[in-house]
C-alpha cells in the first residue's frame, strides 16, 4: 500500500459502486486536517466530518470507523466500546490507520474501507444538507449530502455517538 493514491482510488471506486452523489474539492495538502481546512476554505466545523478509526485495546484486535461532525467529540469510552462489545478502545495510531485503510490521517474517509469494517455515523449527520469528508488522501475532500452515507452497506447511524464540544 505504498502508492500514495491507493486510498483515494479505493474511495472513488466505492463512491461509484454505491452510486453516491458527490463533488470533489481540490485542496492544498497542508490544510487537510479538519480545523485547518475549515479555517482556510471557510467551511463551518458542523459541516465537516472526521472519520476516526477506533481499535480495541485487549484481546484480538477489532477495528471500527466512526464518523462525527468536526465540532463534536466521539464517545469512545461508553458508546463505541458498547458497539464494539469490548471493555476498552482508543483511537488507532496514524500507522495503524494507514495499515488498515491505506489512508493518511487528514484524508481518512468512510468510502473504500475494508468490507468487514463496521462504520458508525452520528445520527445528526444524516440530516445535513452537506458534509465535507476526507477523500482517501490529503489533496482533496468530498462534499455530499449527509443522507448519501446511507448508501454504504455497512453503515449504521447511531444516536449519541458524539457530543458537541463545549467552547
Amino acid at each position: 500500500m505504498s502508492d500514495k493514491n491507493t486510498g483515494s482510488q479505493q474511495a472513488l471506486s466505492a463512491l461509484t459502486s454505491y452510486k453516491i452523489d458527490y463533488e470533489i474539492i481540490t485542496i492544498n495538502p497542508e490544510y487537510a486536517d479538519t480545523a485547518e481546512f475549515c479555517d482556510k476554505y471557510d467551511y463551518d466545523l458542523e459541516n465537516s466530518g472526521n472519520t476516526i478509526i477506533v481499535a480495541s485495546k485487549r484481546g484480538s484486535k477489532k477495528y471500527v470507523a466512526c464518523l462525527v461532525q468536526a465540532n463534536a467529540r466521539l464517545d469512545v469510552n461508553k458508546v463505541v466500546t458498547r458497539l464494539m462489545d469490548v471493555k476498552r478502545a482508543s483511537f488507532a495510531s496514524a500507522d495503524e490507520t494507514k495499515e488498515i485503510t491505506g489512508m493518511l490521517i487528514g484524508g481518512v474517509t468512510p468510502f473504500g474501507l475494508p468490507d468487514d469494517m463496521p462504520i458508525y455515523v452520528d445520527e445528526n449527520i444524516k440530516g445535513l444538507d452537506f458534509i465535507i469528508l476526507g477523500s482517501g488522501d490529503r489533496s482533496s475532500k468530498f462534499k455530499l449530502a449527509g443522507s448519501e452515507l446511507s448508501k454504504i452497506p455497512n453503515v449504521e447511524f447511531i444516536s449519541g455517538l458524539s457530543a458537541i464540544k463545549q467552547s
